[in-house]
């Protein structure tokens, strides 16, 4: 409540000539440069990666990073909260995991004045700034349904008391791509709430060299406060009040519309190979996230080229191949890259 409080003072002021919209792209941007700079104090390489994240967090999403252990998808993780002086939580998933264990529970406590015992709402790891759900594919569907209400609508539901998660709130959750015993896959519903799917990749030779010279010394570099809550609120307040284009969401639409086998705009390709495109809530976060990086690039509003960047992190996690795809060896990058490529610019 205090957030859309701020969002609409900061709109009025904005409307009103208060509020100089360069200045607030001026501090949007140096408050990202500073903070990828601390990051990287720690963290060697993943360019893409980092900026994907960020991108995501200031849209106001949640992302699902897919890789091997030991790419530091923690530590980054870690790093941002630290530059930022946010709450940081880890959650790791296992099969015994409850869903109690992450949202809290009421427990019985007894009141020293009067003697009597009553419940008492104990806060679970879930109520932090940033939250790493560490290989969420550990734990059971009951379990994974626990984050469905914090990711939605940022609030928590226990025993009939609803209670608000504090702004801002961004879950990052990792996968590990080879194992497959023990583990339960994600349904379309939980994967859908995920603005971002991010790969993160193998580092280069030059910067696994540098990995391994840095964490094998007595120094270590630590990373500094730059910003703080208010900031990060503000921020994602900035790219909600970016403008767009009619056409630049037309184009995202577009996008969306034809992983979808059945739409006019489906290629061979997709009707070929994918079951299930992508629904309504891939549009709203190619806008969001293709504003978000015009912003981090020094530009107000977004352009065609924004939306193809975010793409396919928004719609890898969204689409479904049918037998065809798996026989054929045919990858859902392979089709998407069918899709931007034979999706025309709105006219």
């Amino acid at each position: 409540m205090m957030e859309d409080v701020a969002g609409q003072k900061l709109e009025e002021a904005r409307v009103n000539g208060a509020v100089d919209e360069s200045q607030l792209i001026a501090r949007l941007y140096k408050g990202y440069t500073d903070l990828k700079h601390q990051i990287h104090k720690v963290v060697v390489g993943q360019e893409t990666v980092i900026d994907s994240i960020l991108c995501c967090l200031l849209a106001g999403g949640h992302c699902i990073v897919q890789g091997v252990p030991g790419l530091a998808k923690t530590l980054m993780v870690h790093s941002i909260a630290d530059a930022m002086k946010l709450k940081f939580n880890r959650i790791q998933f296992t099969p015994d995991l409850m869903p109690s264990d992450i949202i809290g529970a009421d427990i019985i406590q007894r009141d020293p004045q009067s003697k009597k015992r009553r419940y008492e709402f104990v806060k679970g790891p879930i109520f932090a700034n940033v939250v790493l759900a560490d290989e969420i594919n550990r734990t059971p569907p009951k379990t994974q349904a626990a984050l469905l209400q914090a990711m939605q609508e940022r609030e928590v539901t226990v025993g009939g008391r609803t209670f608000r998660l504090d702004e801002p709130f961004f879950v990052l959750a990792t996968q590990n791509p080879i194992e497959q015993e023990g583990t339960y896959p994600l349904p379309e519903a939980a994967l859908d709430r995920f603005m971002f799917m991010i790969f993160i990749d193998y580092p280069t030779a030059k910067e696994e060299h540098l990995i391994v010279k840095q964490t094998t010394t007595v120094k270590k570099k630590s990373i500094r406060n730059i910003l703080d809550r208010d900031d990060m609120v503000l921020f994602q307040e900035i790219v909600r009040m970016a403008p767009v284009s009619d056409m630049i969401i037309a184009y995202g639409i577009r996008l969306a519309r034809a992983t979808r086998p059945s739409d006019p705009l489906a290629s061979p390709m997709v009707k070929k190979y994918l079951k299930w495109g992508a629904g309504p809530r891939s549009g709203q976060y190619m806008t969001l996230g293709a504003k978000a990086k015009a912003l981090i690039k020094g530009r107000i509003t977004p352009g065609f080229e924004d939306v193809r960047d975010v793409s396919k992190l928004v719609l890898r996690h969204r689409v479904i191949p049918n037998f065809n795809a798996e026989a054929d060896g045919v990858s859902v990058e392979q089709i998407l890259d069918d899709v931007v490529e034979h999706v025309p610019l709105p006219t």
